[in-house]
């Protein structure tokens, strides 16, 4: 088995990344205002979100700088076409992720939920589409598909095993895998 490395390449791509974790809940908390209420100010963002209206003030300057999201004269918001994208796009990721971990890794909905949060702005298109691919293969009532669900909740939570560290357990220094499953 191949030793995967995570070298420097992949944390200094993350500080590039165009939308980070804050720019995500605006837009979302711009785009859920819109749809509940029909309108978006800021203070109903800033409620919303529980920060301060100057926190809030600083942030939708950048956004409009950065053309995801438009005020009219009357000082309500709308997200631009690129950014009701970006906010649709992390709200399709939020509900994958959720469901990964919570229907096929038997995670609680809790932890479900704050994990899928903190990735939910950084999955790439092509792992968001190979995600929902997987999920489609697995909930498609194939029976292979079916036993394999099965085995994941049936050694979810499982103590670790005491066999040698195969190489995907290694690095770490312990096992990873329940201990009914075969490595």
């Amino acid at each position: 088995m191949t030793q995967i490395t995570n070298d420097s390449t992949y944390w200094r791509a993350f500080d590039k990344n165009q939308l980070t974790h804050s720019v995500a809940h605006y837009l979302m908390a711009i785009n859920r205002l819109r749809e509940e209420q029909g309108y978006a100010r800021a203070i109903d963002v800033a409620n919303m979100l529980s920060v301060s209206r100057g926190a809030t003030s600083l942030a939708l300057s950048q956004l409009k700088e950065r053309g995801l999201v438009k005020e009219d004269p009357n000082r309500i918001l709308f997200l631009t076409d690129e950014g009701s994208h970006l906010a649709q796009t992390v709200e399709h990721n939020f509900a994958l992720l959720s469901r990964f971990f919570e229907d096929v890794l038997g995670v609680s909905p809790e932890s479900a939920r704050a994990d899928a949060c903190k990735m939910e702005h950084l999955l790439s298109k092509e792992s968001s589409r190979a995600l929902v691919q997987f999920l489609q293969l697995l909930f498609s009532g194939k029976h292979c598909m079916k036993e394999i669900l099965s085995e994941m909740h049936k050694t979810k939570g499982g103590d670790a095993c005491q066999k040698p560290l195969c190489p995907l357990c290694e690095p770490v220094g312990e096992c990873l895998m329940p201990p009914s499953a075969e490595h």
